[in-house]
């Protein structure tokens, strides 16, 4: 039974602003990949690049921070996506100042999808080490953000259409 009507986090279209979304890459510890985002000619948000695993490198991640939602009365977060066949994994934070990230891994298919993802299966994580904390169970969140590090050189496309909670 759903609690509340859906919560959109973002929608993307032809006039989005997405000035507030920010690539974050390995080069801020001496990596070499190289991600970007934009709004494609569908007006849907574009997150592309290389990921390099070049000098200890091999991540790409696109954040948004937004003020602070409640998401207590939420159980799910949606993304209605299309991807490259790689696995993703989506991250989120109810406090931009923690270190730490909690995250769920997703796989995508090449098609346009709808991923569904129950926020208390979300695990907090620090550069790549899972914590010894327990899951996502906060009231709020205030940065999500898509990352792909497969551990391999590669190139990479993620089409983002909607977040929401439901």
């Amino acid at each position: 039974m759903l609690l509340t009507n859906p919560i959109t986090i973002f929608e993307f279209d032809k006039n989005t602003d997405i000035s507030n979304w920010l690539v974050v890459d390995d080069v801020v510890m001496g990596g070499r990949s190289n991600g970007n985002f934009t709004l494609n000619e569908k007006g849907n948000g574009h997150f592309y690049g290389e990921v390099s695993t070049e000098n200890n490198g091999g991540f790409s991640s696109l954040r948004y921070r937004f003020e602070p939602i409640n998401v207590d009365k939420f159980t799910k977060i949606k993304i209605r996506l299309k991807g490259d066949k790689k696995q993703y994994q989506f991250r989120i934070k109810s406090d931009v100042s923690q270190r730490h990230a909690y995250i769920s891994n997703f796989q995508t298919s090449g098609d346009w999808e709808t991923i569904e993802l129950n926020l208390e299966d979300l695990y907090p994580t620090f550069r790549g080490v899972e914590l010894d904390m327990p899951n996502f169970s906060n009231d709020t969140i205030e940065q999500i953000a898509f990352l792909i590090a497969n551990k391999k050189d590669e190139s990479f496309s993620l089409e983002i259409e909607k977040i929401e909670l439901e």
